[in-house]
């Protein structure tokens, strides 16, 4: 299959998955979308930055399962820790130009991809940080935080407690639903959905995990 004829397979993967999903995207955000996967594939290709080769399967594994969750996003300010080569936040990035997203991971060659990506896609709401989660501390506390395969619940709520508002969220993307890790959840916590997602062209259990800090349903009732 000749370069032309690969980008527009992939472009069709990409338009009907999200078609699927409901997402409407303008011209640029798809150039954009497909622009990502390009330097990602670039990028893999040295720094072995994902474990999928194909951009097929990078289009339905890593693109539509990013933003699978677009629909149930609130607030304004995100983190997406451990976010490893940029999901889901690059994807979200792109779809949301009015939202901010912030990228966290320890990991250097995958910062440095981050950089190269939002300078690339000159996404102005994007900021790369290189940083442990537990050591990171942000100027302002987020709305969301966001992973994507980082660790587990109890993991991802103790380590990055800091990072959230009273009154904001903790995403988890998970496979399947995750009960065992939900039964050992601090009683801090309320899980507010569990949310399955049917991402286009992936053939397994997906879930959008929704956690509030109780503490914020003190701030709801007080204000």
């Amino acid at each position: 299959m000749s370069p032309s004829a690969k980008a527009v397979e992939q472009k069709k993967l990409l338009c009907d998955g999200m078609a699927q999903l409901g997402i409407e995207a303008s011209t640029e955000q798809t150039a954009l979308l497909l622009r990502y996967i390009d330097l990602l594939v670039t990028w893999n290709n040295a720094y072995n930055l994902t474990a999928i080769r194909d951009p097929r399967q990078m289009i339905a594994l890593h693109l539509l399962d990013s933003l699978a969750v677009l629909p149930y996003l609130q607030g304004q300010n995100f983190i997406d820790v451990g976010t490893g080569a940029g999901l889901p936040g690059i994807p979200l990035a792109i779809m949301c130009p009015d939202k901010r997203f912030t990228l966290l991971d320890s990991n250097g060659k995958k910062t440095r991809f981050l950089f190269h990506a939002r300078t690339q896609l000159r996404l102005l709401n994007l900021t790369e940080v290189k940083a442990r989660v537990e050591q990171f501390v942000p100027p302002e506390k987020y709305d969301v935080v966001l992973s994507r395969a980082f660790t587990s619940v109890v993991d991802m709520v103790d380590k990055c407690q800091h990072l959230v508002k009273d009154d904001g969220f903790f995403y988890a993307m998970k496979g399947k639903l995750p009960n065992s890790e939900l039964s050992d959840l601090s009683k801090d916590y309320k899980v507010e959905a569990a949310h399955p997602l049917q991402v286009p062209g992936v053939d397994a259990e997906r879930h959008l995990l929704i956690i509030r800090p109780l503490s914020g349903l003190t701030v709801l009732q007080e204000g």
